[in-house]
């Protein structure tokens, strides 16, 4: 009889351990934050001057490093060319060469991760 009470008591003991697990987890989610863009640009001559509008703080302190909600940093791709990253509002590109012309533009966090906003505009250098 002892052993069927202590068989009882461990099978209960094991219910009320078990039962502890299945609390749900209340996870506060953050606003997602996606900054806004808008890209312009002013041809001379061969050089074109690209302006970068922007509620997203660009952090020259800060690029490399850990994720901050709000700020970041730039990429460009001229002519589907190799990524260049800009650490201002404004960037001149000289020398350019006659004709068309294309740039990517987004917009990323510190750690270098996109916050999936770009834009990509065309130009003509006479």
């Amino acid at each position: 009889m002892s052993k069927i009470k202590g068989l009882c008591m461990i099978a209960a003991l094991a219910l009320m351990i078990s039962g502890c697990g299945t609390a749900k987890k209340t996870e506060t989610m953050t606003a997602s934050y996606t900054p806004t863009l808008e890209v312009t640009n002013v041809v001379k001559d061969d050089q074109v001057t690209v302006h970068i509008k922007t509620d997203l703080k660009v952090s020259k302190e800060h690029y490399d490093q850990q994720r901050i909600q709000g700020e970041g940093h730039i990429h460009m791709s001229l002519d589907k060319g190799e990524k260049i990253v800009v650490l201002s509002t404004e960037k001149v590109f000289e020398h350019m060469t006659k004709g068309t012309h294309e740039l990517k533009v987004s917009l990323h966090n510190n750690d270098h991760t996109p916050y999936d906003v770009s834009q990509t505009i065309s130009f003509d250098v006479k």
